[in-house]
């Protein structure tokens, strides 16, 4: 996802953005252990994702992992 389309992105949208990345990033890295992953490029791809989504929640003052936690005890 491009940075502008990140950047659109509304708080809870944003939230949801990081959680979706780092479960995509474990899955990625999981296939890469058991030899499934053909291409080790979406990885790069998913770190690249999460950081993105990580840096706009700390400039916009969002504790991620608060919101994650709510949102599952919910």
């Amino acid at each position: 996802m491009k940075a502008v389309e990140v950047h659109n992105l509304d708080d809870p949208q944003l939230i949801e953005f990081v959680d979706r990345s780092r479960q995509e990033l474990f899955n990625l890295r999981f296939q890469h252990a058991t030899g499934q992953l053909e291409n080790t490029g979406a990885m790069k791809g998913a770190k690249r994702d999460l950081a993105r989504g990580l840096t706009i929640a700390r400039q916009r003052g969002l504790d991620v992992e608060a919101e994650l936690r709510k949102q599952r005890d919910d």
